[in-house]
């Protein structure tokens, strides 16, 4: 691996990020559509991201001009590239598969820019591609070594049997993993993910990452899966399967977790489903003896789609230092306040300033992208420093300050 870009290319690069800001959505799109043509490479990627008005294409653009933009100072990509590269070993990408994509943007980028596309271009290209993917391969060989030789770790795809199936709420399903080898499972992190490989009749394979919704014990994993109307996996799951039926499963994975060993409050702050690593973040400090100090706050529409209100009141009750608060946007008429939720309405940045300890915690935000984008913007604003600002995100790593 070059131990850095020659002064040459980061010049070629710097000079192309005008077309980049102007033609990069074209670049990244042809550059899919050149990618897919092989099955093996098609089938990393999770298809319902290329639509959607093209999120995927989009966040791919806004990722190769950022780095583009930042050639001469690429240690501020640092955190892009951990999640990339954990995104990466969930999907279990390897070596190999890196040519397919250098392959595919080089021509993308002489399909799309014509004669600006100069032999010089294209080899500065090359070579920043190379750069970044080495490091990429690097870390990523890394978490796949550590993964493979950890207690009850393993490497590629390993056959879970679904031990327990259980309705959460009208749209949403848990379901407990156990390995169908009998052996232990690794200890996952309090907000990591796992990810799956579906092989559906008639439809072909499928992978699809759901974030652990349990705190590690060594033996099982529960995810909990919310229906999608379109979502051709997740009512596969909801629909088809059943106790005994048998996933394969990569180890867990993600760069979003509890941190240990913080003196600090924690705030777990999540809208719809996004409350699946809350309750295990929640799970693994309720567990501890240690007086914690954490504030579960959750947004949900009303409680036909609460899931794991009850539980989430048991954890909590009684104990010192564990509040939380529910909000229902439009309680139904079978919500009673006070019992199955605590404020009406939507959880509001100036409601957490006055009941949680904004300016002293860590927080940890999951829910779909409005609302991830309200508060990571709205607590940075307010004057929450950036690195106490936790937040995970499925789909294309998209620029919520946009």
């Amino acid at each position: 691996m070059a131990r850095e870009l020659s002064a040459a290319t980061k010049a070629i690069v710097r000079a192309t990020v005008p077309a980049l800001a102007a033609r990069g959505t074209e670049i990244t799109a042809a550059m899919y559509v050149l990618l897919f043509k092989d099955e093996e490479v098609r089938n990393l990627f999770n298809q319902s991201n290329q639509g959607e008005g093209g999120r995927q294409t989009k966040a791919l653009a806004q990722a190769i001009l950022a780095y583009a933009q930042n050639i001469d100072n690429l240690g501020v990509l640092g955190p892009a590239v951990e999640r990339i590269a954990q995104k990466h070993v969930g999907l279990q990408i390897k070596q190999h598969h890196y040519p397919h994509v250098a392959n595919a943007l080089l021509a993308a980028i002489k399909q799309v820019l014509g004669e600006a596309a100069t032999d010089e271009v294209l080899a500065a290209w090359g070579e920043a591609y190379w750069f970044l993917a080495d490091i990429l391969i690097g870390r990523e060989k890394q978490v796949y070594e550590e993964l493979g030789s950890a207690e009850g770790g393993w490497a590629g795809w390993r056959r879970f049997r679904i031990a327990d199936k259980r309705r959460e709420s009208d749209i949403i399903t848990s379901f407990v993993l156990e390995p169908e080898d009998g052996r232990p499972v690794i200890r996952h992190r309090p907000g990591q993910y796992l990810t799956f490989r579906f092989e559906v009749t008639g439809k072909g394979e499928y992978r699809r990452n759901y974030s652990i919704s349990s705190a590690p014990n060594g033996k099982t994993y529960r995810i909990s899966v919310k229906r999608e109307p379109s979502g051709l996996i997740s009512n596969y799951l909801h629909d088809k399967l059943a106790v005994g039926d048998v996933l394969e499963v990569a180890p867990p994975a993600g760069d979003f977790f509890l941190k240990e060993n913080t003196s600090r409050p924690v705030v777990l702050l999540s809208g719809g489903v996004g409350l699946t690593p809350m309750v295990s973040m929640l799970e693994d400090i309720a567990a501890k003896e240690s007086v914690a100090n954490v504030y579960y706050v959750h947004g949900a529409e009303d409680g036909k789609v609460h899931a794991m209100g009850e539980h989430v009141r048991k954890l909590t009750f009684g104990r010192d230092g564990m509040r939380s608060a529910i909000f229902y946007r439009a309680p139904n008429s079978d919500d009673r306040k006070g019992v199955h939720y605590d404020q009406e309405g939507f959880v509001t940045l100036d409601w957490l300033a006055e009941n949680t300890p904004l300016k002293d915690a860590d927080i940890y935000l999951c829910g779909p992208k409005p609302f991830l984008a309200t508060f990571v913007n709205g607590l940075a604003k307010a004057g929450v420093p950036q690195d106490r600002i936790h937040y995970e995100f499925f789909g294309p790593a998209d620029d919520l300050a946009a």
